[in-house]
């Protein structure tokens, strides 16, 4: 556990000017499965890990449909993204019925950010312990967004969050170039790659890989298990036929350096 006088409260500035606790809970978004999101000119795709307790037990849902035009993947605790893409479909809900109009995608992002960055700000509360990535489509075309358990948020033609996720960013830099151009079948493909690259063990298949799209004339959708397996049978095949050599990665440090091991928390990401 971390440990240190400065982190019993999240109001609590340490000399360094740190707010430890908001940097545990980014932390945690370290240690969640994987999750990864880019986009095109016509399309968004998003494309997670689930994770398992043990064999007996499903694959928890890291993609959660927010409205026809808006869908998230989370990484972290699970729990946390649950009632925050709620807040984010009553929002939605909120905005149609006042205006009889999509809630643009840029203005609900601002709106989680806010609801996060009130989270450190006050003693009673907690950071939310959760990253997501936010896909959206608007009359300018399809978004990328990722948000922090700090109240930060950026915009990304492609972004990688979780567990071993500097591997993906690393497929996704060497490829990015090529996503405006990309196909939807083009972008799934690329997706759910980096996301095999992040894999610390077992063996991507339809059951444990979700991928969800969005796009110009196509509602925010999650593909079937069945889908995604042939998929990945598909990328497998190629890779038996034309193997390609994958760029060593580099070990990620965590946020926290003063006074800290690194065991993880026993909750759920």
């Amino acid at each position: 556990m971390f440990r240190n006088q400065y982190d019993t409260d999240v109001t609590t500035w340490s000399p360094a000017g740190r707010l430890f606790q908001v940097e545990y809970a980014m932390e945690a978004v370290k240690q969640g499965s994987a999750a990864v999101g880019l986009r095109s000119k016509t399309h968004v795709v998003l494309v997670s890990v689930g994770k398992t307790n043990s064999e007996f037990s499903s694959y928890q849902k890291k993609i959660f449909k927010v409205d026809d035009h808006i869908g998230v993947a989370i990484a972290g605790l699970t729990a946390d993204g649950r009632v925050l893409s709620l807040h984010m479909r009553s929002e939605c809900i909120h905005y149609k019925f006042l205006y009889d109009s999509p809630l643009p995608v840029g203005r609900l992002v601002v709106q989680l950010a806010d609801k996060a960055q009130v989270c450190t700000q006050r003693s009673w509360t907690r950071p939310y312990g959760v990253g997501l990535l936010v896909a959206g489509l608007d009359e300018t075309g399809p978004h990328l967004y990722q948000n922090c358990p700090s109240g930060n948020y950026f915009e990304y033609q492609a972004f990688a969050i979780g567990a071993r996720s500097q591997a993906a960013k690393t497929y996704l830099e060497r490829k990015f170039e090529t996503f405006p151009e990309c196909s939807r079948d083009e972008l799934i493909r690329h997706g759910i790659i980096s996301v095999r690259e992040a894999l610390a063990e077992g063996k991507l298949n339809g059951s444990n890989c979700n991928v969800a799209v969005l796009g110009i004339g196509e509602a925010f959708n999650t593909l079937d298990s069945k889908t995604v397996q042939q998929i990945v049978d598909s990328l497998e095949d190629k890779s038996d036929e034309h193997p390609v050599d994958v760029a060593p990665v580099e070990g990620e440090q965590g946020a926290v350096q003063d006074d800290t091991d690194q065991a993880v928390a026993p909750m759920e990401t």
